[in-house]
């Protein structure tokens, strides 16, 4: 996999999705604005990516990577994936058939439905949703976009470091979610252990602590407010190999942390996350990563598909 995900392949992707991707912008804030030690704080604010969320960096290159069939493209998503693929279809001319498990919120399956995207609400979980693609796979003979386990969907989220490494390249530490693990896969692929990469699970649906434990993805709780987004029942086998070279640590929130997180971005930036999207900010609020004197520290905000607007 090392050799699949060069600096070299993360370039030539960012300059292929470039036309297609908004380069979202990175705040320079203050612990300070969220009560915390006033050390320097970055956030990354991918919520306003196309589709509402980083994945849609994964979903175009995708469709622009690999043949395209005439029957078109299938995705097993909580929620943002679906939404991804579907926009990108949409922008693509592409047919897309979208499967979500009945926990994805209203916002991420009115999303989809607005993109165009022939979408199916069935199950509890991703995992039931990802059963029900690759049924639609087998039958339609469409292209399978998988949500995180893909080498494109890696490469696809790694542009996010190379861009973040150009708009804050004095960062020390990086705070990322982990769902299915190819959000902080791509990225640590990208900085390499140049940045200190700390991954943020829910602690009911702890995916990548269940297979560093392990030693291998393994089946792990998923149950959590941020369900939609950050518990499937594993993480990808291509980013494990990753994670274990390149991820510095994980740290557990709570989800009333979580919660915290998203009333903070709102009352302190007027900036609405999803949960998923909050639970970087989390690990800082409840103290599960707490940065040294002066250390320059990202989160990333890595999505907004909510309905909640006013957390007041």
């Amino acid at each position: 996999m090392a050799d699949l995900i060069t600096l070299g392949h993360i370039e030539a992707t960012h300059a292929l999705l470039r036309p297609h991707i908004r380069s979202t912008p990175a705040a320079e804030v203050s612990g300070a604005d969220f009560g915390l030690p006033p050390f320097p704080l970055t956030l990354k604010l991918e919520q306003l990516q196309h589709s509402g969320s980083f994945k849609a960096r994964g979903a175009f290159a995708n469709l622009l990577m690999r043949r395209v069939p005439p029957a078109g493209v299938v995705a097993a998503s909580g929620g943002n994936h679906g939404a991804a693929v579907a926009y990108a279809a949409m922008r693509l001319g592409v047919a897309a058939k979208i499967f979500v498990p009945t926990v994805s919120s209203p916002a991420k399956i009115q999303r989809i439905r607005e993109y165009g995207a022939d979408l199916v609400v069935g199950g509890e979980r991703y995992a039931d949703a990802l059963t029900a693609s690759e049924v639609w796979v087998r039958q339609s003979g469409a292209l399978a976009v998988h949500a995180f386990d893909q080498l494109e969907t890696l490469l696809g989220q790694a542009t996010i470091g190379l861009e973040l490494a150009t708009q804050a390249p004095a960062l020390d530490t990086l705070l990322v979610a982990v769902g299915g693990g190819g959000l902080i896969g791509g990225i640590a692929a990208w900085y390499r252990g140049k940045v200190k990469i700390i991954g943020v699970e829910p602690r009911g649906a702890p995916t990548l602590t269940a297979a560093r434990h392990a030693g291998c993805p393994v089946d792990a709780e998923t149950g959590s407010i941020a369900a939609d987004s950050l518990a499937p029942r594993r993480v990808g086998e291509l980013m494990f190999p990753i994670a274990q070279a390149h991820v510095h640590g994980i740290v557990l929130v709570s989800d009333a942390a979580i919660r915290s997180a998203q009333e903070a971005l709102w009352s302190s930036l007027r900036i609405v996350a999803e949960p998923g999207g909050a639970a970087s900010l989390a690990a800082l609020l409840e103290g599960g990563y707490a940065p040294a004197r002066d250390e320059r520290v990202g989160i990333l905000i890595s999505g907004g598909n909510t309905t909640a607007v006013n957390f007041g």
